[in-house]
């Protein structure tokens, strides 16, 4: 089923989201609606809480959207970022923040433990792109879009410009409907 993205500054999306107790029939489906929602959307990531579900999870495939869409699909539960290395600046968009894309300051690699969609343990690592991408949607869990890691100046401008977006896309959708 596909979910409604919540857009930014819906509050959601300001809130922690709290750890899965149990890797279920229930999460499963949560998983399963996520993968939906991003790939009719167009995203390569989605964090539950984006969809308004405070729960840590998080998906990635980094082919959404091409030929190779759900070849490389990585489900993270209770996902936790144990080492990080290097930096990298590039640019991000985010589903959330529809057609606003600035450059930010990430860790190049990142290993990232978590459960998959079996409920088991598992460790991921990242460079460049997947490092990126982990790092996003774990932000996410904690309430943190990628305009907070802009500097103040940059971050303000931006948000100026998303205002204007956010507007086009709002009346977008409504004729959607």
């Amino acid at each position: 089923m596909v979910r409604e993205i919540k857009i930014y500054p819906d509050e959601v999306l300001k809130q922690k989201a709290q750890p899965i107790e149990e890797v279920n029939d229930e999460v499963r489906a949560l998983v399963d609606d996520m993968f939906e929602t991003m790939y009719k959307k167009g995203g390569v990531g989605l964090a539950a809480n984006q969809i308004g579900v405070l729960k840590r999870v998080v998906i990635i495939d980094l082919g959404s959207g091409k030929e190779n869409q759900g070849k490389d699909k990585i489900v993270l539960i209770n996902p936790e970022i144990v080492a990080m290395e290097g930096e990298q600046v590039g640019e991000e968009g985010c589903l959330s923040l529809p057609g606003l894309y600035k450059k930010v300051k990430r860790a190049k690699y990142v290993k990232v433990k978590a459960l998959n969609y079996d409920g088991e343990e598992f460790e991921i690592e990242g460079e460049d792109l997947l490092a990126r991408a982990l790092q996003h949607e774990i932000d996410h869990l904690n309430g943190v879009v990628f305009i907070d890691r802009l500097s103040p100046l940059q971050r303000r401008l931006a948000l100026e410009k998303y205002k204007k977006l956010k507007r086009k896309y709002e009346k977008k959708m409504a004729s959607q409907r």
